[in-house]
């Protein structure tokens, strides 16, 4: 039985980096701010240990693991940005919006009523669908960009906007994005 389980679980793996790997070959890709082509992002929603969605326990450490100390608020975190163009380290906020498909990106509300795109190193992990609402800490790399209309098209998709919504995005968007390595999910207040 122990043997079925751990070929069962190699086999699972074995899948799931073969059809990534498959994506990068093939016409799927990132686009200069690290997001994935469709292909890609939802690809690997057939592995098990690739989809998380809605949580029953949202509260824990997701990506690698960091501690909450240090961490800045966002109001420290944008002019830093606006100044320098980036930010390595611990933020901290709430979850505003998060990709309804798996969790694969999520935002928070800056200080200036902005919102600001959280995606995940290496698309290597996602937060709970229903992570909305519970403070975290983050660990990672801010950074000034802009984003493609194709990108913010796709996000709005994930966010399961309206057609007319995704029609009338017709222009990049210079943002703040944050590319977490580690992510320390709270319980809501």
């Amino acid at each position: 039985m122990m043997k079925k389980s751990l070929l069962v679980g190699i086999l699972a793996v074995s899948v799931s980096f073969y059809s990534c790997q498959k994506s990068e070959n093939s016409e799927s890709h990132h686009d200069s701010d690290g997001h994935h082509a469709e292909e890609m992002h939802h690809e690997a929603e057939e592995s098990a240990e690739a989809v998380i969605g809605v949580a029953e326990v949202v509260p824990g450490m997701y990506g690698a693991a960091i501690t909450e100390s240090d961490a800045i608020a966002l109001a420290d975190l944008v002019p830093v940005v606006e100044e320098k163009g980036t930010y390595e380290g611990k933020i901290i906020g709430e979850i505003k919006e998060v990709c309804t498909k798996k969790g694969c990106w999520l935002t928070m509300d800056l200080p200036s009523g902005e919102s600001m795109r959280v995606t995940f190193k290496d698309y290597g992990f996602f937060v709970p669908t229903n992570s909305q609402g519970c403070p975290m800490v983050l660990e990672g790399v801010a950074t000034c960009t802009e984003t493609d209309v194709e990108t913010l098209k796709h996000f709005a998709e994930d966010q399961g906007k309206s057609q007319e919504e995704i029609d009338a995005i017709v222009a990049p968007k210079k943002e703040i994005t944050f590319e977490a390595t580690g992510v320390v999910i709270m319980d809501k207040a």
